[in-house]
């Protein structure tokens, strides 16, 4: 017997169909023997709607301003979890299964106060693992939480996952099973690399990179929950039949198994491949070089929650002067020019200027480590097509390269090949 938590998606419990075809993948585990714990999304397109409830009530009131209380944002985005949620039960009990659907703050899950955005701090598993010793099928909104003001708190967007690997951690699940609409994690995108191949396994970090990345499987800081916390974590399809012939299987079910490092035996020198459209560059020209000039930059685009990537430094011959290059989501460019507009005689440039439609390539793999020459082949391959890169960073275990947004798949397709990812 295990102790498991499966986590739905919303494409996964789109109507009543899929949320009885969930209930029999629930219903497999049950009979098995196991506890469970489910964790739910809302239903397709629900929370798009839902937000886009809020956005326009302002504009039908007649209010001068767009703006909203985030705290009010949160009551209407959480409650497309909480019908799913009680859905799910009701189909459950229906097929002789005991099950309770719980809402964040019934368990609780504790978060800070940045409603919106929220980040889980503790979460008190006890009284559903009373539940689910007594065979109760805890059935849990994802996505939300209670703050310290004692209201509901949701996530961010894709925080269903991290409520998962959350309660997964605080239940001390044998395993963290997150449903999606794809079979696995794949080396790179299928749909621009028809010949990408499922992984196995692959370690929390190098599924850490492929989230942030650009890798739309999970969301980063469930990815991060799980490795801080070391919960094995199964991303598998909802839309396989739950009876086919191996989808009990405790140990190693269909799907891709993101675990520990030292679980994996064989590791490759490269991973995967992701990529994240939509990157805007932004270039200060002529900044005055001296000492505290970068936290005036980026100080204040912190401060305005933009999220800044790659950024290349270059400095004058005389070293008096430098410009400097970062990436932003395409989204936050007009923001950002805002704000280095409003603090230039703080920072001191000379002109602004900004691109957008830019991609931004990864190549990912634990196996760099210890291995050289990764880079090189990354440049040649690029070069052989043509292709110009406009800006690289790199870390321990990968290397991204920002290139215009026209050769994105291409230079997909070329890196997938370069690194023998095709092969099976």
């Amino acid at each position: 017997m295990a102790r498991i938590v499966m986590k739905f998606g919303g494409t996964s419990v789109a109507n009543l169909e899929r949320i009885h075809n969930v209930a029999r993948h629930v219903k497999r585990e049950v009979d098995a023997g196991h506890e469970v714990a489910v964790v739910v999304s809302a239903m397709s397109g629900k929370t798009n709607e839902l937000v886009g409830w809020v956005q326009d009530t302002p504009k039908v009131a007649g209010a001068s301003s767009p703006f909203y209380d985030a705290r009010e944002y949160d009551a209407v985005v959480a409650s497309g979890e909480q019908v799913t949620s009680g859905l799910l039960a009701i189909a459950l009990q229906s097929m002789g299964i005991n099950a309770r659907s719980w809402q964040g703050w019934q368990i609780p899950i504790r978060t800070d106060n940045a409603h919106g955005a929220a980040r889980i701090l503790d979460i008190d598993g006890s009284e559903i693992v009373r539940r689910m010793g007594e065979g109760q099928v805890a059935v849990v909104a994802g996505f939300q939480g209670l703050g310290p003001d004692n209201r509901i708190a949701t996530l961010g967007r894709g925080g269903s996952d991290t409520s998962a690997v959350a309660i997964a951690a605080a239940v001390k699940a044998d395993r963290c099973d997150i449903y999606t609409d794809v079979d696995g994690v794949y080396t790179t995108d299928p749909r621009i690399v028809p010949k990408a191949r499922r992984m196995k396994k692959i370690s929390f970090e190098e599924m850490l990179e492929m989230a942030s990345l650009g890798a739309k499987v999970l969301q980063v800081r469930s990815v991060e929950l799980a490795m801080v916390h070391k919960v094995r974590t199964f991303v598998r399809s909802s839309f396989e039949d739950p009876d086919a012939p191996g989808m009990g299987d405790l140990i190693n079910p269909p799907g891709t198994l993101i675990c520990d490092e030292e679980e994996i035996v064989e590791q490759e020198v490269v991973t995967g491949i992701a990529y994240a459209k939509d990157e805007a560059q932004i270039s200060l020209r002529r900044v005055a070089d001296r000492p505290g000039v970068s936290a005036a930059i980026f100080g204040p685009l912190a401060e305005a929650h933009i999220n800044v990537d790659m950024i290349v430094q270059n400095i004058s011959e005389d070293g008096s002067k430098t410009d400097m290059t970062f990436t932003v989501p395409s989204g936050d460019v007009e923001k950002a020019m805002q704000v280095l507009d409003q603090n230039k005689g703080t920072i001191g440039f000379d002109v602004v200027q900004n691109e957008t439609g830019m991609c931004k390539v990864s190549v990912v793999g634990i196996g760099m480590r210890s291995h050289a020459g990764v880079a090189a082949t990354a440049f040649k391959a690029l070069a052989e097509k043509g292709i110009n890169i406009r800006a690289i960073t790199t870390s321990e275990i990968k290397i991204s390269i920002l290139i215009d947004g026209a050769y994105s798949e291409l230079a997909v397709r070329t890196l997938h090949s370069a690194y023998g990812l095709d092969k099976s």
